[in-house]
């Protein structure tokens, strides 16, 4: 059996207890309306997604087992329908409205207004990619390209999987640059493992795109490492 005391109500959650068995003031649907979305614990905010219960099972304990399966919040950022299904009670539909918020809250954390962001540091390009590139688990090389005030027009993932000199090659980067009239593009890509020092291989590609960049007329401004909350910029490595 499970127990838990729901935060903002002193009741003692069970698998038996139902909504209905819990005080109005104290139901998650009220307490939203009465005290908005902050104020809910991650149990209460997962009973609303799951709706409703099943035979023997209160949408309340199915929140618990959500979360005991993925020890918390943080890694339900990577569970997919088969995951979320061999949890006892949860079923398609509910895995899906699980899942449909989670999505929807990723794009609201990452979403940028791109005709508005202007860079005018290694941290600004760190910032405005960091959410997005700091969780995958491959590689994933991506330019930004700006405009001559430094404005972001367009982003864009050249390459995905271990950043080799001979596969980023420059005319991959270069023809999104030419075909946006681009002045200048800040190059970025992460290292899986969270650490962001930069390998050798990480070095002879930022030498080879800014040789290509003199070339063209299209000024390599800088090349971002993301770690983990972490960044290197190549730019102040001295190499760009």
């Amino acid at each position: 059996m499970i127990s838990v005391i729901l935060k903002g109500a002193n009741v003692l959650e069970t698998e038996s207890l139902l909504i209905k068995d819990v005080p109005k003031d104290d139901r998650p649907r009220e307490r939203l309306m009465k005290a908005g979305p902050e104020a809910l614990s991650n149990q209460e905010l997962m009973t609303i997604l799951i709706g409703s219960g099943t035979r023997g099972n209160s949408a309340m304990s199915l929140a618990i087992r959500v979360l005991k399966h993925f020890e918390g919040i943080y890694l339900l950022k990577d569970a997919t329908i088969n995951e979320l299904t061999t949890i006892k009670g949860i079923g398609e539909a509910k895995a899906i409205n699980l899942l449909a918020a989670l999505e929807l809250g990723r794009r609201i954390h990452n979403f940028r207004v791109t005709d508005r962001y202007v860079i005018r540091s290694p941290e600004d390009g760190a910032n405005y990619i960091m959410d997005e590139l700091r969780h995958l688990k491959q590689e994933h090389f991506v330019c930004l390209y700006l405009d001559t005030k430094n404005t972001v027009i367009h982003r864009q993932t050249i390459f995905i999987g271990s950043l080799n000199a001979s596969i980023v090659h420059p005319r991959e980067v270069f023809r999104e640059a030419v075909r946006r009239s681009a002045a200048s593009i800040i190059c970025a890509h992460n290292h899986p493992s969270g650490n962001p020092a930069p390998s050798q291989e990480d070095i002879q590609v930022t030498k080879r795109l800014c040789e290509a960049g003199k070339l063209v007329g299209i000024e390599i401004l800088d090349h971002l490492v993301i770690g983990d909350r972490k960044y290197v910029s190549l730019k102040e490595k001295g190499y760009v």
